[in-house]
């Protein structure tokens, strides 16, 4: 099945219901790949239920004060990422871990009442925003990220021919920016309002001026492919 034949798929098949993984530190973004590692009960619960459905996790942000209350229901932010189960392996003590694959940005319109262990919401999938007249302005913003996010390469050796042919690849700027922003190290409410912002060129202009102001000697912390996540 192709890539496309898979998008129509989950597509066409999606209910406006997500299962909620919600982590106090980690932001998925459409077009790129996380590995995670399942250990509370309530969430091998909720990919074990995707596995006998749509195989569909959204993936969404603690709000600040989350400390409080993690084992219960404490607010989320209202911008998350639906992904869907590439790979999984159950472990030997009933754990997992999974490549969970960014598809699209969701908000969420309303979380339903506890039935699972696990957390579920409604959400609506916001499309990205982009129109006619700026094709020449995308192009530039693309030219411009790709010539920027080039200084950082270097310090990412183990990953430089993937990065290589992402920044020389027939990638179109929405996707651009959504991997530079997962890659990149920098603070989560940064990534956070990245993900939320549906205005491609304004989520442009956003990663280029936070890249323009790291200094590119000091990215040591810097790691792709990124390592497991655990919950």
């Amino acid at each position: 099945m192709s890539s496309q034949e898979a998008s129509d798929t989950w597509e066409t098949a999606f209910r406006g219901i997500v299962r909620l993984f919600p982590l106090p530190n980690l932001v998925l973004f459409p077009h790129v790949m996380q590995p995670l590692h399942i250990f509370e009960p309530r969430y091998r619960a909720m990919l074990e239920a995707a596995l006998a459905d749509d195989h569909l996790i959204g993936m969404a942000l603690l709000a600040p004060g989350w400390e409080s209350d993690y084992e219960g229901r404490p607010p989320l932010m209202p911008v998350g990422c639906l992904g869907r189960v590439a790979a999984h392996c159950r472990l030997e003590d009933g754990t997992y871990n999974l490549l969970l694959m960014g598809l699209r940005r969701f908000e969420i319109v309303e979380e339903l009442p506890p039935v699972h262990l696990y957390r579920e919401a409604r959400v609506r999938l916001l499309p990205d925003c982009t129109a006619p007249n700026q094709t020449k302005m995308l192009a530039e913003s693309l030219r411009r990220l790709q010539a920027v996010f080039a200084r950082f390469t270097p310090f990412l050796p183990e990953a430089r021919d993937q990065i290589d042919q992402l920044i020389a690849g027939k990638i179109d700027l929405p996707a651009l920016t959504d991997v530079i922003a997962y890659i990149m190290d920098i603070p989560v409410a940064d990534k956070y309002a990245l993900l939320a912002e549906t205005n491609v060129l304004a989520r442009a202009a956003q990663l280029l001026e936070r890249l323009e102001s790291l200094d590119a000697t000091g990215t040591a912390a810097l790691e792709f492919p990124p390592p497991f996540s655990a919950n």
